[in-house]
């Protein structure tokens, strides 16, 4: 299994979480890889994954040069990967990675099994923003998911050879999704466990995040249109 973890200036989070991933995924199979991805961070997180790469011989660093967005990253990490899995979570904590032993047993039925929060911790504002974003989702694409953006996502790598997700920012879920639903991709949803960030600084709510996510979305559904129509 590859495990794919975007990082932008997680330097505080990194030595907390990546061991708790390590011990994890140790418990539920022999053969697995941590790509960390240090998109363009301004702090210490390439040094500190260094580090932990050398505790830890499982864990590997792919860098962005400059800060390209959480779609970017995402990619990266899961295009990196060489199993036959791929899973793909945040490195600031707010889940816990052991509920993916939850997961593995669904993989013969479905081809992606997605998380929900169940329930979400997350400032108020945010929740807000995350209604309104799923309503948007689900009026442009009729896609209808009980968490659209949940960053707990196993699936088969095969799948990547078929699903190519444009959207480099925030819209990187629900485009993914989206295609995969409409490729006749299986998608099992389950709870996980959400839990308050540890430490460092969550981007997600920030205007131009969530300005560049509604922004790619828009493209992707006018590019689908047109797609349509010439089919």
């Amino acid at each position: 299994m590859a495990v794919a973890l975007p990082a932008y200036n997680e330097q505080e989070s990194l030595p907390r979480t990546v061991p708790r991933f390590v011990r994890a995924l140790r418990n539920v199979t022999d053969d697995f890889e941590v790509v960390i991805v240090n998109d363009g961070s301004s702090d210490r997180t390439a040094e500190v994954v260094n580090d932990l790469s050398r505790e830890y011989p499982e864990v590997r660093l792919v860098q962005h040069p400059v800060n390209l967005g959480y779609g970017a990253a995402v990619w990266t990490g899961i295009t990196s990967g060489q199993k036959e899995f791929v899973f793909f979570t945040d490195a600031d904590g707010q889940f816990d990675v052991e509920q993916l032993s939850r997961f593995l047993p669904f993989t013969g039925e479905y081809d992606l099994i997605v998380g929900y929060r169940a329930p979400r911790r997350d400032p108020p504002m945010r929740l807000v923003n995350a209604f309104g974003w799923k309503m948007f989702v689900t009026l442009m694409f009729g896609y209808v998911a009980r968490d659209i953006d949940c960053a707990f996502k196993l699936f088969r790598r095969d799948i990547l050879d078929v699903v190519y997700v444009e959207s480099r920012g925030a819209a990187f879920s629900a485009e993914f999704l989206v295609k995969a639903r409409d490729r006749g991709y299986r998608i099992k949803e389950l709870p996980v466990t959400h839990l308050p960030r540890e430490a460092g600084k969550a981007t997600g709510n920030r205007p131009d995040v969530v300005l560049r996510a509604f922004r790619e979305m828009t493209a992707f559904w006018f590019k689908s249109r047109v797609l349509r129509r010439e089919g």
